[in-house]
């Protein structure tokens, strides 16, 4: 089987979930057993799961780390990582770690307690983001959530759920017209 062959087979996975679990850390993942859905995860043979979503929704979660060190452990390839859902938690900003994540297409932050609109900035580095959800936190209440979000990350399709329109992005580029003043070029005074 080739490595894209193989790629492709993981989309298809159910994915890894430790939803409603009552997690406080990331490394109780590696001893609580993760939920069974309608369709068995399949493993490697290493024992490692054959997935591209990690479902952590639902927990008690306020910090991510060790989430690469502990990802590594159950995922055969947590590179790969498209879908992570921690919607629900005590999360308090963005963390870091979830901007390595380059293959990261969806990612469900709702419910947490992410207070500073500003944490948005940490995803722009997503080239595959598409869908993001962030409602249910303390930033939704903002002047310019959406447009502040839809301004920051051009590429997302799909935000709190609801598609993004023209319409959006137009009212988002005239939002920020009026209310992010660009950087000014400083010139060094030696330079010239």
């Amino acid at each position: 089987m080739s490595k894209q062959d193989y790629m492709n087979t993981w989309v298809q996975e159910p994915p890894l979930d430790y939803s409603f679990r009552s997690i406080h850390v990331i490394q109780d993942l590696i001893s609580e057993e993760p939920r069974t859905g309608l369709r068995p995860l399949r493993h490697s043979k290493s024992g490692k799961a054959l997935t591209q979503s990690l479902w952590l929704n639902n927990n008690v979660l306020n910090e991510l780390r060790d989430f690469n060190h502990v990802t590594s452990q159950l995922l055969e390839n947590p590179e790969s990582l498209a879908w992570i859902d921690l919607s629900f938690n005590d999360l308090t900003s963005i963390d870091p770690v979830l901007t390595t994540l380059f293959n990261l297409s969806v990612l469900y932050l709702h419910g947490n307690s992410i207070q500073r609109l500003g944490e948005v900035n940490k995803l722009a580095v997503l080239p595959r983001l598409r869908s993001l959800t962030l409602h249910g936190n303390p930033i939704e209440e903002e002047k310019g959530y959406r447009q502040y979000v839809l301004c920051t990350l051009p590429r997302i399709t799909t935000f709190d759920f609801s598609g993004v329109t023209k319409a959006d992005r137009n009212t988002a580029e005239v939002w920020k017209r009026m209310n992010i003043k660009p950087k000014k070029v400083q010139i060094k005074q030696d330079a010239l």
